[in-house]
């Protein structure tokens, strides 16, 4: 479980305290659009990753996500990949193995 400073309410996994990487990129990438008060259209505008892709990635709907995505995505945001992942979203323990 996770406390998001920028959704105002706590992030837990589909099986509680632990959540899967897909779950952590999308809690992580809703976080990063609220902080910027982006759409995720604006965020397709900016990046150029289709709107569904970007939509798939919200809804879970990828059991994981490439990284040519995330890159991509990045870029849109404007931010370093390392900024990405630099949350506890990402610390193993939050994580299933």
């Amino acid at each position: 479980m996770y406390y998001s400073p920028y959704t105002d309410s706590t992030v837990t996994g589909s099986s509680g305290d632990i959540m899967q990487l897909n779950e952590a990129i999308r809690a992580r990438l809703a976080e990063l659009l609220k902080e910027r008060g982006m759409t995720q259209y604006q965020l397709y505008r900016q990046s150029g990753v289709p709107k569904s892709t970007i939509g798939n990635v919200m809804n879970c709907a990828y059991d994981s996500v490439k990284l040519r995505i995330i890159h991509e995505i990045c870029q849109g945001l404007q931010i370093d990949i390392s900024d990405f992942f630099n949350s506890p979203l990402f610390r193993e323990d939050n994580l299933e193995p």
